[in-house]
């Protein structure tokens, strides 16, 4: 099934959703970072938060990031996306794994860490983004977003997001869906919703028997007569270049450059987000020096 995202209304103006599966897009992550799975579950939530948020962009240049530091042994976990449902992501340890919980579940809570901040950055394109922050509650993503919704962006929101793990570590399925509350909703439909998120089986498990994002909305959202606005595919891509990288070379100044040519002779940097190594000889950092400032 390809990934992608719907986005929909209810007729009312009560509440709009998203929804998304994301099993390719958060299993070709894996293989890329070589993820444990409890890695892998803290960063297939996190890129599935990332591509659903990323379809509420209204500008095609505008990105968003979603970083958490939660002071656990994965370390930072990120990722960023864009309106066009390009996603990518990557965890500080990717070999970080805990033992399972007492209900059998990955332990992303206890690998993310519970003392740090949500950090939500979205770059419109212009001087400066916005930045908004709320506290890690749980670590497991999930709720931690929803708390960063209340707190920080004054919208009521409802984050579900599940990545389903198989025995030879690949992604089995993934996907989420975040329920926004309109001004306007009335107290019977925040009732009917409420009853129906308390019934709903975890979006991964719905996602393993074959529920496409559609079978999801409308199971999630039973009693609201939804209209699906929009389809959005979402997918694994890395934007880095070797034109990033010698910028990124010649920005750390002269001075380290040309401590890097004298005691190594060459560079080799590597993208956090898709692993690609990108190699530089002496002559390439010479040129490249000449385009360095002090």
């Amino acid at each position: 099934m390809q990934d992608y995202v719907i986005r929909a209304m209810d007729d009312k103006g009560n509440i709009r959703v998203f929804v998304a599966n994301t099993t390719t897009l958060v299993n070709n992550a894996r293989n890329i970072h070589n993820t444990t799975p409890t890695a892998s579950a803290a960063l297939g939530r996190t890129l599935t938060a990332a591509a659903i948020m990323g379809t509420m962009l209204k500008n095609e240049k505008e990105t968003i990031s979603i970083q958490l530091k939660g002071g656990g042994p994965l370390g930072t976990v990120l990722a960023v996306a864009n309106s066009k449902g390009e996603v990518k992501g990557y965890v500080g340890d990717p070999n970080v794994d805990l033992q399972l919980k007492e209900n059998g579940k990955l332990d992303v809570g206890g690998a993310v860490g519970r003392n740090g901040k949500v950090t939500v950055i979205r770059d419109f394109g212009l001087k400066e983004p916005y930045i908004g922050q709320s506290d890690i509650v749980t670590g497991e993503i999930a709720e931690d977003l929803t708390n960063y919704f209340a707190y920080s962006e004054q919208q009521p929101s409802a984050v579900a997001l599940g990545v389903l793990v198989d025995r030879d570590t690949s992604i089995k399925a993934a996907g989420g869906y975040i329920i926004q509350v309109l001004p306007d909703a009335t107290e019977e439909a925040l009732d009917r919703l409420e009853s129906n998120l308390a019934n709903t089986p975890p979006v991964s498990s719905l996602i393993e028997k074959g529920y496409t994002p559609e079978d999801i909305l409308f199971n999630v959202c039973s009693g609201f007569n939804m209209d699906i606005k929009d389809k959005v595919a979402v997918k694994l891509t890395c934007d880095c270049s070797v034109e990033r990288i010698q910028k990124a070379l010649i920005a750390i100044g002269r001075t380290e450059l040309e401590r890097i040519i004298e005691e190594d002779g060459e560079a080799e940097l590597v993208c956090h987000f898709c692993n690609q190594k990108y190699h530089f000889n002496r002559d390439e950092l010479n040129e490249l020096l000449n385009g360095a400032s002090s």
